[in-house]
């Protein structure tokens, strides 16, 4: 579902004006199933601007952030996940959405763990869903590649992300 209900009820009132929305991204790992070692990291093609990314989404009003991680990867990929520990809190550049909506996404990054399910793609918000080594990601955007960059530095404390001066 690209636009949730109740960001729909309030675009109603605000138009395309920012919004600061609560969001969070899941980067979900496994072991290379090939017994050659290393680790995979999950990513989507976006259908809306063409780019890789891993999965990411809005929290539901009240939604406990880990929670929505793993609902996110399930709805977007048909993978069950362990939501094992926040990697970083951050916020996002600006958004323009091809609508013109503009957002910034407090975002809180999870690193997960592929648990079961076959990934594919599960919903329209992507056009291809994958499993990608983690020394040979695809091009994507900086302030995504920190977010996988943060859960494969392997810390046990969160990284608190901050913006250009």
């Amino acid at each position: 579902m690209p636009i949730p209900p109740f960001v729909a009820e309030l675009r109603a009132l605000v138009g395309t004006l920012e919004l600061w929305l609560p969001a969070v991204t899941a980067v979900v790992r496994r072991e290379a199933p090939d017994g050659a070692g290393g680790t995979e990291i999950l990513l989507t093609l976006r259908a809306d601007n063409g780019e890789w990314a891993p999965v990411t989404g809005i929290l539901d009003p009240g939604e406990e952030p880990a929670v929505g991680a793993a609902r996110e990867a399930l709805e977007e990929t048909g993978v069950v996940v362990s939501v094992d520990r926040l990697a970083s809190v951050s916020s996002s550049p600006q958004v323009v959405h091809g609508n013109g909506d503009l957002g910034i996404y407090l975002d809180l990054t999870f690193d997960c763990s592929w648990v079961s399910g076959e990934a594919r793609v599960n919903d329209d918000e992507n056009v291809d869903v994958r499993w990608w080594p983690a020394d040979a990601l695809p091009p994507m955007s900086d302030w995504l590649r920190e977010r996988i960059d943060d859960v494969l530095a392997g810390e046990t404390a969160a990284r608190f992300r901050r913006g250009p001066s």
